[in-house]
């Protein structure tokens, strides 16, 4: 009986071994005059056949990259080279196991989520570990990067950097020991300035958290981790439904002590799109889920629509924490299955009016068939769509130089053609999201799907 394929190891999610530097891309359209910088794109792209039942999660990282001079695109992608990918292209077979399948090894730190620009320095991010810092434009990678050898914690994959302050905060967790998470700021020279501990009772996986001008909200969330479950040869890792959702809300630079602990009904969040103080209240933003399967459910096992599972749906959603009665709000901003949440970050941590995010496609694997754009104040929604048969990944607002308005500027985000296979980068106007794009960048080999992007601006 033949085995089947891992959908995560299949089709556009299935890895490439090619690392290319292309110095002129074909452009479909006309790429703006005023960009001048480079996108680049974190992704799990395993280098040798995985140990195991292989998660998403856990595929070695892979950048890819374009830069935009001058009216023209140039592409490069490239391996990042952590320890654990060089034990095991010495070995030239996978050493480490992964999240459903834990080897004698035990994890490796992949640094295939996500990317941050502090201090003029890229570093790739994986929640489990250090980040590594990235050399820009090549993206050839310089080091584990451990804040002159003073951090003490994981890593999230969501920093958040303070476009007024100049700050960074992040957080670490653990699952099996407390303090089960650590929270960091960092000055704006990049100075690791404190790490703390915040009390929970268990570990849970706390995937993102949010920021205001004067607070850090930290996500409690019923998907935890007991080694009780472990020991009775039952997965780790379980949503507990009858666990309310606890949102902590911390002065940013306060005594731990002092955490306010808000409870909500129970949810899961991986990612916020912004949160900001109102008054006497902190408003949360988020994709929210009722629940999650995404540790327990087989890829692809949803009968052609990874919408299928109601509770396991995200959908944009409005917190309201008011900090003089205890309160708490929430509702619905939009029915919309939707997910990678992104905002013009120059607004980060203060009040917007708009958001984006991709459009969940009603398939069997998590893909996205367009962009949406949220218009918080007039409670609107505009879409663009890709096209029939073509899927692409989060779209990563970049801000027009100059520019006063907080949605004047452009997303971007790799799309592929299930039916041509083939890879662009797609350049959306956010103040003409139903309109095709201005600009179609014609990669020079298949972008398999990912996470999360960024721009580094040049200017």
């Amino acid at each position: 009986m033949t085995a089947t394929l891992n959908p995560y190891l299949a089709d556009n999610f299935a890895p490439i071994e090619t690392e290319l530097t292309v110095d002129e891309l074909i452009v479909l359209g006309e790429l703006p005059p005023e960009l001048d910088g480079m996108f680049v794109r974190n992704g799990p792209n395993p280098q040798f056949p995985p140990l195991g039942r292989y998660h998403w999660f856990d595929g070695d990282g892979m950048l890819h990259g374009v830069q935009i001079q001058n009216g023209k695109a140039s592409y490069c992608n490239r391996y990042i080279r952590t320890q654990g990918f060089e034990q095991e292209r010495q070995a030239g077979r996978a050493l480490f196991g992964g999240l459903l399948e834990p080897s004698q090894a035990g994890f490796k730190n992949v640094a295939n989520t996500a990317l941050v620009w502090h201090q003029d320095r890229l570093l790739a991010l994986w929640e489990g570990g250090a980040p590594h810092a990235i050399a820009v434009p090549s993206l050839d990678t310089i080091e584990a990067y451990t804040f002159d050898r003073k951090l003490t914690s994981p890593v999230t994959a969501h920093p958040k950097v303070d476009p007024v302050t100049g700050e960074m905060m992040f957080f670490g967790y653990s699952l099996a020991q407390p303090p089960y998470v650590k929270y960091s700021v960092v000055s704006v020279q990049g100075e690791l300035l404190r790490t703390v501990p915040i009390d929970l009772p268990v570990g849970v996986m706390m995937h993102d958290f949010a920021i205001t001008e004067h607070y850090t909200i930290f996500m409690d969330l019923p998907l935890t981790f007991r080694m009780e479950r472990l020991q009775r040869g039952e997965p780790a890792f379980a949503f507990e439904r009858d666990r309310p959702s606890r949102f902590g809300i911390l002065s940013r630079h306060g005594d731990p002590q002092t955490i306010r602990w808000f409870e909500a009904s129970s949810c899961y969040v991986f990612h916020t799109l912004n949160a900001y103080e109102a008054g006497d209240e902190i408003v949360l933003i988020a994709c929210r889920m009722g629940s999650t399967s995404i540790l327990g459910a087989s890829p692809g096992s949803h009968e052609g629509d990874n919408r299928a599972i109601e509770s396991d749906v995200p959908l944009l959603y409005r917190w309201q924490f008011n900090l003089e009665t205890g309160k708490v709000q929430e509702q619905t901003i939009d029915d919309r299955a939707c997910e990678f949440p992104r905002i013009n970050e120059q607004y980060l941590g203060q009040p917007i009016r708009y958001g984006y995010a991709g459009s969940s496609a009603p398939t069997a694997m998590p893909k996205f068939d367009g962009l949406l754009k949220f218009d918080l104040d007039q409670q609107r929604t505009q879409k663009h769509s890709f096209g029939k048969g073509r899927y692409g990944g989060e779209g990563v607002f970049v801000p027009r130089p100059g520019a006063t308005l907080e949605d004047e500027g452009w997303l971007m985000t790799f799309v592929h053609d299930e039916i041509q296979d083939t890879s662009e980068l797609v350049i959306v106007s956010t103040q003409a999201m139903s309109d095709e794009a201005i600009a179609r960048i014609q990669m020079p080999q298949r972008i398999p799907y990912g996470f999360h992007g960024t721009w580094v601006s040049y200017s």
